[in-house]
């Protein structure tokens, strides 16, 4: 059983996961076709996530109201996972939360380097704090993802769905709509439990030329971090944070990972 953990850990926890539209720019009331994907570059695929663990799939509308698309989701068809449609015009943005119920373990080495790699203070300091850093570790983990959609022309004012926390239990916030003025500095907030987080490790990676990022950013007191975008391409800000479990439990930790992408055309 343990083996068969280490091998999901290196395929569920060294890869990244999100919403990838087919086109991040669209008609009013076109179909949109939407594929689940993890990993980067040769290890890059389809997710292969069961419908029972997808807690929550909205879309949050320009307006600010909220639609549950969870039955738009047809997960592994034969050419996608689903397909979204906006009939008014605007900037959308589609959010998926699954349980914690995803398991992995790895050796002492592996989860150290994995928690040094991902920024993972928290699962650190609680090791060195307890002397359990030579000790296998074990977790629970969760994904949230989130993907800016923009229907029709944009707008000249920022969208408040793309710009305000939306309620997930980690997430990536832009400080603007980088729809609006595209290209340039993009500023963005990063909040646990709807607290600003400090000392968190963010990634920019070009999904057209995913096997690294692009750039890495820690967050500061107040959970911001800055990124240069280019105004074409798809784009991926993926971020990682965990608690330690110290009640009685089958994991050490309890893991979120999070994505947001966003694409030019």
């Amino acid at each position: 059983m343990f083996l068969a953990l280490v091998i999901c850990a290196s395929a569920a926890h060294a890869h990244d996961f999100w919403i990838q539209p087919a086109a991040y720019w669209s008609d009013a009331d076109a179909s949109i076709p939407i594929t689940l994907q993890v990993g980067h570059g040769a290890q890059r695929q389809r997710s292969q996530i069961r419908s029972n663990r997808i807690a929550r799939l909205v879309a949050f509308a320009p307006d600010g109201a909220a639609r549950d698309v969870r039955s738009d989701l047809q997960l592994r068809g034969a050419n996608d996972d689903g397909r979204l449609r906006f009939v008014a015009p605007g900037t959308y943005v589609v959010a998926l939360e699954t349980d914690n119920r995803g398991r992995s373990a790895l050796p002492a080495q592996r989860f150290n380097k994995y928690a040094q790699d991902e920024g993972l203070t928290p699962a650190l300091e609680h090791r060195q704090r307890t002397s359990k850093m030579a000790a296998d570790a074990a977790e629970s983990y969760r994904r949230v993802t989130k993907a800016i959609v923009q229907v029709g022309t944009v707008a000249a004012q920022s969208a408040g769905n793309v710009t305000t926390p939306l309620g997930l239990p980690l997430e990536i916030v832009p400080e603007r709509n980088p729809y609006a003025a595209p290209g340039g500095d993009l500023p963005v907030r990063v909040f646990f439990d709807g607290e600003p987080l400090a000392g968190a490790l963010v990634k920019l990676t070009r999904l057209e030329h995913d096997d690294a990022p692009v750039e890495e950013r820690r967050t500061d007191q107040a959970g911001r971090a800055s990124f240069s975008v280019l105004p074409s391409g798809t784009w991926l800000l993926n971020v990682v944070w965990t608690r330690p479990v110290t009640a009685p439990s089958d994991v050490d930790f309890d893991t979120t990972f999070s994505s947001l992408t966003f694409g030019f055309p």
